[in-house]
């Protein structure tokens, strides 16, 4: 159940229960863990929930009403797209509709629930609110079906292949998350909602705060491999920083290298940035990018704070990245920190090179507070690929080059890319332990927020 029992009251029952063109659409209002939500819901079995004028109406009421009270909004989408025999009527009436979208993603948290097919003029809204979750093997999201591509194309696609949720979760990045069932849907709307205000500005009830999982935390000094192409999993990391509770990753398949997800910290709903060394050696792409900025943008949009844990070697290199327009998607990743004025935290765990050190909420970009772990690297390249730059001709005469390769690397560590050069120049606030990442994370947050939510 989406709502809490009883609490759904519907708007204007009368017109939607109507065998008229008003049909095909339920809204109203109640609350999730008591706190009020707007829904707006397909009916599917109403000329297959395609969007008429007179719905498209019922839908504007109900977004108008939650822009204008500050309530979250929950789309629950099962549409075939606009009503053909309503002709430009049902065009004018997703318009306005999409226009609704777009004014409430600076004022409201959105959230769709793909449930069914939706095609076509139903597709585009989901893609204008701030998460989507599908249903796997139920759920569709596509402009055109099966038929009218075969017929312009003469490809043979089924709706899975052209929309599915595999596809919009894993490759398209349209989507954000993949479930099994229709109650896991609304199961992880309402985990979702529990990290979010209401709307822009809104205050959220700190939780009481839960220690981080003891073991993991106890695992910290040696989680990370002193070797920095030796990989490991960044949630186990996190485990031992962050409040030991429900987290919620979105876009887990997507983009891997990079985590994005909403957890606690002393109470506080958080945004958690991560490299993910497991997946790609938590490199930075054109996807990864999009995924970081959208996601951080988000956190900005609503003030929540940003917890950023960077272990990444840099940009992916290749004609094909650039080709795809990487430095336009890193360009992204870059504006969305400096826009975010919510607090900004990021620790170094282990390396750091390149503009993808910039990009991963760097002091540059406006951190409130940034930490390197001792033991870390941070530099303009790995000590591997400048030694190789900057000393070519001495290996290449060499009689022992892995030898002199491993020596130069090893005073490039040291009079290059220690941690403790960054400190010393202010530009990272202080060389720590891993052992007090959550220690020194909660102490800036408290000062940050002076006690927001207590």
């Amino acid at each position: 159940m989406l709502v809490d029992e009883g609490s759904f009251v519907e708007m204007t029952p009368m017109r939607s229960a109507g065998a008229d063109a008003g049909s095909g659409v339920v809204a109203g209002w109640g609350t999730t863990d008591g706190h009020s939500v707007v829904v707006v819901s397909h009916d599917a079995a109403v000329a297959s929930g395609a969007i008429g004028a007179v719905m498209a109406e019922s839908i504007q009421k109900a977004q108008r009403f939650a822009i204008d009270k500050g309530y979250p909004i929950v789309y629950i989408n099962d549409s075939g797209g606009a009503r053909i025999h309503d002709g430009i009527f049902a065009l004018h009436g997703c318009g306005g509709i999409f226009a609704l979208n777009i004014e409430a993603q600076s004022r409201i948290p959105q959230i769709s629930l793909i449930l069914g097919p939706c095609a076509g003029a139903a597709a585009y809204s989901p893609a204008l609110t701030d998460w989507t979750i599908m249903v796997k093997e139920q759920g569709q999201m596509f402009l055109t079906g099966p038929d009218i591509v075969k017929a312009a194309t003469g490809e043979d696609a089924t709706a899975e292949d052209i929309g599915g949720s595999a596809l919009h979760t894993r490759t398209s990045g349209v989507a954000h998350l993949e479930v099994d069932s229709e109650e896991e849907a609304f199961d992880a709307t309402r985990l979702l909602l529990s990290f979010l205000p209401t709307h822009k500005g809104g205050k959220q009830k700190r939780h009481d705060p839960v220690p981080a999982n003891p073991r993991a935390a106890a695992a910290l000094p040696t989680l990370v491999p002193e070797k920095s192409s030796v990989v490991f999993d960044m949630n186990k990391l996190l485990d031992g920083v962050l409040d030991n509770g429900a987290r919620l990753e979105l876009m887990p398949t997507h983009a891997p290298s990079i985590l994005t997800l909403f957890a606690r910290l002393d109470g506080h709903a958080v945004g958690v940035l991560a490299n993910q060394p497991n997946a790609r050696g938590g490199i930075l792409d054109s996807k990864a990018s999009v995924k970081a900025a959208r996601f951080v943008e988000f956190c900005g949009r609503f003030d929540l704070p940003v917890l950023t844990f960077v272990d990444v070697p840099g940009f992916l290199p290749g004609t094909v990245e650039e080709g795809r327009g990487v430095i336009t998607h890193g360009a992204k990743l870059l504006k969305a920190y400096v826009d975010t004025k919510s607090p900004k935290l990021t620790v170094v765990v282990r390396k750091s090179y390149g503009g993808a050190y910039i990009a991963m909420g760097s002091a540059s970009l406006g951190a409130h507070a940034n930490w390197a772990w001792s033991g870390s690297e941070i530099a303009v390249m790995g000590p591997g690929g400048a030694v190789a730059l900057l000393h070519r001709r001495a290996l290449k005469e060499a009689e022992e080059p892995t030898v002199l390769r491993d020596e130069l690397a090893a005073v490039y560590r040291e009079e290059v890319a220690r941690p403790y050069l960054a400190a010393e120049a202010g530009i990272v606030d202080d060389v720590i332990h891993p052992e007090e990442t959550r220690d020194r994370m909660i102490g800036a947050m408290r000062m940050l927020t002076h006690g927001a939510g207590e």
